[in-house]
């Protein structure tokens, strides 16, 4: 059977103002898709900057995402940043392979630490197989997180995502991580776009046997398919919205 081959053209555009202008600005975004994950491949891209003379420069951090560094002496008013990039998939995707499984991936973090109540679930729907464990957190998540904005914020935890009955995407990932985690079950956090959705998006990679990270959307309740593009991973949200800058 031929690979179904799909090209996706992404364009995200980001505005910054200002009440008073701002001297030595250093600005970071994490926008550009990585050049190979799984069966994405980034064929290209521009990122261009205006309002600003600035210095744009493009490292990566230790998980490998691309992060867009802008310094600029001063900023009037605004900054605006146009991304315009070209990803392919190539299919049918089997997961993305995961030749060795970090440590990081099992331990928790401070949004992703269970309580007594995420470590009850985590041992009543989890049993020795790793692919039907992760499905059935994925269903449990999108059950007990009512998606509603604004309900919660950048530091709102899994736990009290939980307790409330409500948040937006982050938070059923972060409780899905929370899950896997207390099963024995590596994941990592996965930021990038659900295509028709605008803005971004968050989803769940798990690592199951066969070395290879296979992706969830707690928060649609379901697998990630065709239409879903990453952008970056990391432990949780803040690890992918803070992580030190590597080399590229």
């Amino acid at each position: 059977m031929k690979p179904e081959q799909r090209t996706y053209v992404l364009k995200q555009r980001f505005v910054y103002t200002y009440d008073e202008p701002i001297r030595q600005l250093d600005h970071r975004l994490i926008v550009v898709p990585p050049p190979r994950h799984g069966d994405q491949r980034r064929r290209g891209y521009s990122l261009s900057v205006t309002g600003a003379d600035a210095q744009v420069t493009h490292q990566r951090d230790a998980a490998g995402n691309t992060i867009t560094r802008t310094l600029a002496p001063l900023v009037p008013e605004r900054v605006e940043f146009l991304l315009e990039a070209v990803v392919e998939r190539v299919g049918p995707a089997e997961g993305v392979p995961v030749p060795t499984v970090h440590p990081w991936l099992l331990q928790p973090t401070r949004l992703t630490t269970p309580d007594a109540k995420i470590r009850e679930v985590a041992a009543a729907l989890s049993d020795g197989d790793a692919l039907a464990s992760a499905e059935r957190f994925c269903s449990y998540v999108h059950d007990a997180i009512a998606y509603t904005p604004g309900s919660t914020t950048v530091d709102t935890t899994a736990a009290q995502a939980l307790a409330a009955g409500h948040g937006v995407c982050q938070d059923s990932a972060h409780l899905m991580l929370a899950l896997c985690r207390s099963a024995g079950l590596p994941a990592r956090y996965v930021s990038g776009h659900l295509l028709g959705e605008g803005g971004t998006h968050a989803w769940v990679e798990v690592v199951v046997p066969e070395a290879r990270a296979v992706a969830f959307d707690p928060c649609n309740g379901r697998r990630a398919g065709w239409d879903y593009l990453t952008v970056a991973t990391g432990r949780d949200y803040a690890d992918v919205a803070r992580r030190p800058l590597g080399r590229m």
